[in-house]
């Protein structure tokens, strides 16, 4: 499974490549520039912690919803011309946000969340049908991107709503103007031929990824990991607020922890790619979500949070990665990895998609974080469990 050194940059790649980073450059921000948002929104609007959560609960349905059909779309159109289509349907989901109409923010919500989900099930199969002998270069690479965009919209939706003088539909709804380079990039990538029907797994064996107990590890891992990160990002803001920073600085810090992930999220996946296993890997990431749980827990100096903070960044970056470099390296080939990337990401997102709406609601219910943390911790000892297993070094299908 470890990577090989070939000359594999030609030019035609370099288009590919700047392609795949501008299409992952828009994964997130239509998500992660909610989360510190989310009290002017409940403000503005008289909704509830439960209501405001589902703003970042939507998308994961999406995610869900969307993610099984996706590879067949892929196979039958080509993942290319799918992916598209998928940059289309993002772009209009956040154009509607900018809507001052709160329904048309939550329909606006579930279309960016449908063309996210895309891009989240192909780009995998992508990477694996064009780069096979670089997955974790390639992987690293755009989960590098998605990162880097994510924790700039975490940062900049308070400055886009206050210092401009937007009010929060404009601030959700400007994210559209990164998906127009996106949208150029990919266009020679539209001539690329859809996969023959031989060359991608037949009925049978498409069933079988689904009987694959490895299979259901590595998406258990999957819907864990972003079980964690959804909920942080919706409400690690407010649960700073509640110890005592100010809105802007928990802004702030909610941007600095994706930052934070950047190093991991490129290493991870090409360190991952060259071991045998990646148990390792696994342990470590859970141990960082652990400690930087403890920190919220202790009432103390305002430094523990902060380093919570800067704990979770190191964990999420690791996790996300790596979540993504398994589809690649338990997959024999790209469309396998496809198949199991739209298994992976529609009941991983479907479990993710119980966080925002559910940490909301037990605020709601009980008036303090402390239920949601514990329930954060049981979720990081699961998480450790699959990832281990999924961890293993074989493949979802025999030979």
């Amino acid at each position: 499974m470890n990577e090989e050194k070939s000359t594999w940059m030609t030019p035609k790649n370099l288009i590919l490549v700047f392609g795949i980073i501008f299409v992952a450059f828009n994964l997130r921000p239509a998500i992660t520039s909610v989360g510190p948002l989310i009290g002017i929104i409940r403000e503005d609007t008289g909704i509830t912690n439960g209501a405001a959560g589902l703003l970042n609960t939507l998308p994961l349905l999406a995610f869900a919803a969307l993610s099984p059909l996706a590879p067949a779309a892929g196979q039958r159109f080509g993942k290319e011309r799918i992916v598209y289509a998928g940059l289309l349907l993002l772009t209009a989901g956040i154009v509607l946000r900018a809507a001052d109409i709160l329904p048309a923010v939550y329909v606006g919500t579930a279309m960016a969340g449908g063309g996210i989900a895309i891009g989240n099930v192909l780009l995998p199969g992508v990477v694996k049908e064009r780069f096979p002998q670089h997955v974790g270069t390639m992987t690293g690479l755009y989960t590098t991107s998605m990162v880097l965009f994510a924790s700039a919209a975490s940062g900049l939706s308070l400055p886009l709503t206050n210092g401009l003088n937007l009010d929060w539909h404009m601030s959700l709804g400007s994210w559209a103007l990164l998906c127009v380079p996106a949208l150029l990039l990919w266009l020679p990538q539209l001539r690329q031929k859809p996969e023959s029907c031989s060359q991608g797994l037949s009925v049978e064996n498409e069933a079988s990824v689904w009987r694959s107990p490895l299979a259901w590890q590595v998406t258990l891992f999957m819907g864990l990991q972003s079980f964690l990160f959804y909920c942080l990002i919706t409400w690690l803001p407010e649960i700073l607020q509640a110890r005592g920073l100010d809105p802007a600085a928990a802004g702030w810090l909610l941007s600095i922890m994706q930052f934070v992930s950047l190093p991991l999220s490129f290493f991870i996946p090409v360190l991952a790619a060259r071991l045998s296993h990646q148990k390792g890997i696994v342990s470590g990431i859970s141990l960082l979500y652990i400690i930087g749980l403890s920190g919220l827990f202790i009432d103390g100096p305002v430094i523990l949070p902060i380093i919570s903070v800067l704990l979770f960044g190191l964990a999420q970056g690791g996790a996300l990665s790596l979540s993504l470099t398994l589809l690649g390296l338990r997959a024999r080939t790209a469309s396998q990895a496809s198949r199991l990337s739209g298994m992976a990401q529609s009941f991983g997102y479907l479990l993710a998609a119980v966080g925002p709406f559910s940490t909301g609601l037990l605020f709601d219910m009980y008036q303090s974080w402390m239920p949601a943390l514990i329930i954060f911790v049981i979720v990081t000892a699961v998480m450790f469990w699959s990832g281990i297993k999924a961890g293993e070094d074989r493949y979802i299908l025999p030979s």
